[in-house]
């Protein structure tokens, strides 16, 4: 089963114990799904219609749900979603009927599809309220409520009551992010070992070129000890080279002694 079918089964299977958020939860499910009865939306409605003992699709069971059509299209009067615990009900049974979210390994999407524009700024309205910033767009006939920031959804697969999911969607991104993590360090690191790689080749070549054309003994005693340490240690750091040196030479002593190097191997090149 996808990651998006793994929370519409875990929301399934949560039925709220106050009888006020069952009825939202039963409002969104009727007014945004397709009356399938083999879709598990159709198999919650039958399940919160049978607990509340209503026919929600009959005057009294729609007077019961606050459902109301307002220009040929389903939407709630919002006096069934006053408190904060329907509201989460509402969102619940609305993701259950038209709702999805990408595997987290894949990336981060979770989206609501409405039939109409009122039923979708409505329902950002009521998620806005759990400080979840969801956006709005318009897809062929229809209205899609989404939201692409991780932790948001996060914070939403909470509000509906989808822990199981919620934790397996943060160890994906716990992982996610180590990962991202070690990659920039381990690119941090190639980099500076390109950049330290580079910088020998380039030294070796300015000592070799001095060596050819005016032999090392035209260096100073300094520059011309450094200068074959280097030749015979091509891959020792900066810092092993300085302890090889008589006195020793600290880090930015010898890489002032290899910049003088470059410096004369320019000048003999410019000459030449």
């Amino acid at each position: 089963m996808s990651f998006s079918g793994n929370v519409k089964q875990e929301l399934f299977l949560h039925i709220s114990n106050a009888r006020h958020c069952r009825l939202a939860e039963l409002a969104a499910l009727v007014v945004m799904s397709d009356d399938n009865e083999d879709t598990l939306a159709g198999k919650k409605i039958d399940k919160l219609a049978s607990i509340l003992k209503l026919d929600p699709v009959d005057e009294q069971g729609k007077l019961a749900l606050k459902i109301v059509e307002k220009d040929g299209k389903l939407t709630i009067d919002r006096v069934l979603i006053s408190k904060s615990c329907c509201k989460q009900a509402f969102i619940r049974g609305a993701f259950i009927a038209r709702g999805s979210v990408t595997n987290p390994e894949r990336g981060y999407h979770f989206e609501i599809t409405c039939d109409n524009k009122e039923l979708a700024l409505l329902l950002i309205d009521i998620i806005k309220d759990f400080e979840v910033e969801a956006k709005l767009i318009e897809r062929k006939k229809a209205y899609v409520v989404y939201i692409k920031d991780g932790s948001m959804i996060v914070d939403l697969l909470n509000v509906m009551g989808a822990h199981e999911s919620l934790m397996d969607m943060e160890n994906v991104r716990i992982l996610k992010d180590v990962r991202n993590r070690v990659n920039r360090k381990v690119n941090c690191e190639t980099a500076n070992l390109n950049k330290t790689v580079n910088a020998a080749v380039k030294q070796i070549e300015d000592i070799q070129y001095i060596e050819k054309t005016k032999g090392l003994k035209y260096l100073p005693d300094g520059l011309r000890q450094i200068a074959e340490i280097r030749l015979e240690e091509p891959e020792m750091s900066l810092n092993d080279l300085g302890q090889k040196l008589t006195p020793p030479l600290g880090k930015s002593g010898v890489n002032h002694r290899l910049r003088k190097i470059s410096e004369i191997a320019g000048e003999l090149r410019r000459i030449n």
